[in-house]
Protein backbone atom coordinates (compact mmCIF):
# COMPACT_ATOMS: atom_id res chain seq x y z
CA UNK A 1 0.00 0.00 0.00
CA UNK A 2 1.31 3.54 -0.88
CA UNK A 3 1.87 6.23 1.66
CA UNK A 4 1.65 9.82 0.76
CA UNK A 5 2.64 13.40 2.83
CA UNK A 6 -0.52 14.93 3.85
CA UNK A 7 -0.61 18.78 3.65
CA UNK A 8 0.36 19.02 7.51
CA UNK A 9 3.62 16.91 6.86
CA UNK A 10 2.28 13.71 8.27
CA UNK A 11 2.73 10.43 6.20
CA UNK A 12 -0.36 8.49 6.19
CA UNK A 13 -1.37 5.36 3.99
CA UNK A 14 -2.64 1.64 5.28
CA UNK A 15 1.05 1.06 6.74
CA UNK A 16 1.25 3.91 9.08
CA UNK A 17 -0.83 3.78 12.49
CA UNK A 18 -0.40 6.98 14.68
CA UNK A 19 -0.19 7.16 18.20
CA UNK A 20 -2.84 9.80 18.86
CA UNK A 21 -2.75 10.81 22.18
CA UNK A 22 -4.49 14.16 23.61
CA UNK A 23 -4.90 16.21 26.65
CA UNK A 24 -7.73 17.66 28.31
CA UNK A 25 -7.02 20.11 30.48
CA UNK A 26 -9.14 22.17 33.70
CA UNK A 27 -8.96 22.60 37.17
CA UNK A 28 -11.35 20.05 38.05
CA UNK A 29 -12.76 21.64 40.99
CA UNK A 30 -14.69 19.51 41.08
CA UNK A 31 -15.02 17.40 38.26
CA UNK A 32 -18.16 17.53 36.95
CA UNK A 33 -20.93 14.70 34.95
CA UNK A 34 -20.10 17.61 32.14
CA UNK A 35 -16.30 16.94 32.18
CA UNK A 36 -16.62 13.09 32.45
CA UNK A 37 -18.82 13.68 29.49
CA UNK A 38 -16.43 15.36 27.58
CA UNK A 39 -13.31 12.63 28.52
CA UNK A 40 -15.85 9.87 27.96
CA UNK A 41 -16.08 11.23 24.39
CA UNK A 42 -12.43 12.06 23.64
CA UNK A 43 -11.57 8.69 25.20
CA UNK A 44 -13.85 6.85 21.81
CA UNK A 45 -11.96 9.27 19.34
CA UNK A 46 -7.88 9.13 21.47
CA UNK A 47 -5.63 5.95 21.84
CA UNK A 48 -4.81 8.18 24.85
CA UNK A 49 -6.03 10.76 27.19
CA UNK A 50 -4.22 12.95 29.80
CA UNK A 51 -7.08 14.61 31.79
CA UNK A 52 -4.40 17.54 33.61
CA UNK A 53 -5.67 18.94 36.30
CA UNK A 54 -3.97 22.64 35.98
CA UNK A 55 -2.18 23.92 38.90
CA UNK A 56 -2.70 27.74 39.61
CA UNK A 57 -1.24 29.27 42.93
CA UNK A 58 -3.40 32.43 42.46
CA UNK A 59 -6.55 30.66 42.12
CA UNK A 60 -8.58 30.05 45.47
CA UNK A 61 -9.73 26.07 45.54
CA UNK A 62 -11.87 24.10 47.76
CA UNK A 63 -9.72 21.13 46.80
CA UNK A 64 -6.17 19.93 47.14
CA UNK A 65 -4.45 19.13 43.11
CA UNK A 66 -4.02 15.57 45.22
CA UNK A 67 -7.62 15.45 45.84
CA UNK A 68 -9.05 16.19 42.73
CA UNK A 69 -6.41 13.97 40.85
CA UNK A 70 -7.57 10.66 43.47
CA UNK A 71 -11.06 12.25 42.40
CA UNK A 72 -10.64 12.16 38.13
CA UNK A 73 -8.80 8.82 38.80
CA UNK A 74 -11.92 7.02 40.68
CA UNK A 75 -14.37 8.51 38.10
CA UNK A 76 -12.29 8.27 34.78
CA UNK A 77 -11.14 4.21 35.82
CA UNK A 78 -14.01 2.88 33.23
CA UNK A 79 -11.67 3.78 30.33
CA UNK A 80 -8.33 2.15 30.28
CA UNK A 81 -7.07 4.87 28.03
CA UNK A 82 -7.30 7.51 30.54
CA UNK A 83 -4.88 8.83 32.94
CA UNK A 84 -4.57 11.60 35.16
CA UNK A 85 -1.81 14.53 35.77
CA UNK A 86 -1.06 17.40 36.93
CA UNK A 87 0.80 20.03 35.72
CA UNK A 88 2.43 23.52 36.75
CA UNK A 89 3.07 26.35 34.03
CA UNK A 90 2.09 26.18 29.98
CA UNK A 91 -0.02 23.92 28.50
CA UNK A 92 2.23 23.83 25.84
CA UNK A 93 5.41 22.88 27.86
CA UNK A 94 3.19 19.96 28.96
CA UNK A 95 2.47 18.78 25.81
CA UNK A 96 6.39 19.28 24.16
CA UNK A 97 7.39 17.08 27.29
CA UNK A 98 4.60 14.07 27.29
CA UNK A 99 4.73 14.34 23.18
CA UNK A 100 1.38 15.29 22.64
CA UNK A 101 0.31 16.77 19.50
CA UNK A 102 -3.93 17.84 20.79
CA UNK A 103 -5.74 19.48 23.26
CA UNK A 104 -9.27 18.83 23.88
CA UNK A 105 -11.26 21.73 25.02
CA UNK A 106 -14.77 21.45 25.67
CA UNK A 107 -17.03 24.63 25.13
CA UNK A 108 -20.58 25.35 26.26
CA UNK A 109 -21.42 28.66 24.91
CA UNK A 110 -20.34 31.48 22.15
CA UNK A 111 -18.82 32.98 24.86
CA UNK A 112 -16.12 29.98 25.76
CA UNK A 113 -15.36 29.64 22.02
CA UNK A 114 -14.18 33.55 22.12
CA UNK A 115 -11.94 33.07 24.73
CA UNK A 116 -10.88 29.33 23.95
CA UNK A 117 -9.74 30.32 20.13
CA UNK A 118 -7.33 33.09 21.67
CA UNK A 119 -5.87 30.18 23.83
CA UNK A 120 -5.48 27.52 20.85
CA UNK A 121 -4.34 30.41 18.36
CA UNK A 122 -1.49 30.80 20.87
CA UNK A 123 -0.93 27.20 22.11
CA UNK A 124 -0.46 26.68 18.13
CA UNK A 125 1.56 29.90 17.10
CA UNK A 126 3.96 28.71 20.57
CA UNK A 127 4.31 24.37 19.71
CA UNK A 128 2.23 23.91 16.37
CA UNK A 129 -0.45 22.03 19.19
CA UNK A 130 -3.71 21.88 17.34
CA UNK A 131 -6.99 22.12 20.04
CA UNK A 132 -9.75 20.36 19.25
CA UNK A 133 -13.39 21.88 20.42
CA UNK A 134 -15.98 19.56 21.38
CA UNK A 135 -19.92 21.01 22.08
CA UNK A 136 -20.99 20.29 25.60
CA UNK A 137 -24.16 18.13 25.59
CA UNK A 138 -27.11 20.01 25.86
CA UNK A 139 -27.69 18.91 29.52
CA UNK A 140 -24.14 19.73 30.48
CA UNK A 141 -23.73 23.34 28.90
CA UNK A 142 -24.81 25.08 31.60
CA UNK A 143 -22.24 23.41 34.18
CA UNK A 144 -19.57 25.09 35.41
CA UNK A 145 -17.64 23.84 39.27
CA UNK A 146 -18.20 27.12 40.37
CA UNK A 147 -21.71 27.13 39.82
CA UNK A 148 -22.08 23.93 40.83
CA UNK A 149 -20.21 24.82 44.42
CA UNK A 150 -21.73 27.74 44.88
CA UNK A 151 -25.31 26.09 44.92
CA UNK A 152 -23.99 23.55 47.24
CA UNK A 153 -22.66 26.43 49.21
CA UNK A 154 -26.60 27.36 50.11
CA UNK A 155 -27.93 24.13 50.51
CA UNK A 156 -29.17 23.22 46.54
CA UNK A 157 -29.01 19.93 45.21
CA UNK A 158 -25.98 19.29 43.39
CA UNK A 159 -26.43 15.19 43.10
CA UNK A 160 -27.44 15.28 39.07
CA UNK A 161 -24.24 17.37 38.39
CA UNK A 162 -21.79 15.32 39.65
CA UNK A 163 -20.63 11.77 39.90
CA UNK A 164 -21.96 10.40 43.25
CA UNK A 165 -18.54 10.22 44.61
CA UNK A 166 -17.43 13.65 43.81
CA UNK A 167 -20.78 14.98 45.35
CA UNK A 168 -20.21 13.31 48.97
CA UNK A 169 -17.03 14.33 48.72
CA UNK A 170 -18.41 18.08 48.03
CA UNK A 171 -20.64 17.79 51.16
CA UNK A 172 -18.23 16.60 53.39
CA UNK A 173 -15.53 19.11 52.32
CA UNK A 174 -18.41 21.97 52.95
CA UNK A 175 -19.72 20.54 56.01
CA UNK A 176 -15.48 21.28 57.33
CA UNK A 177 -15.79 24.76 56.03
CA UNK A 178 -18.71 25.90 57.84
Amino acid sequence: MRTTDTPGGVRSGANVRLMTRAVYPGSYDPVTNGHLDIIGRAAHLFDEVVVAVLINKNKRTLFSVEERQDMLREVTKQWDNVRVDAWHGLLVDYCRENDIKAIVKGLRAVSDYDYELQMAQMNHQLTGVDTLFMQASPQYSFLASSLVKEVATYGGDVSTLLPAIVEQRLQQRLAETR
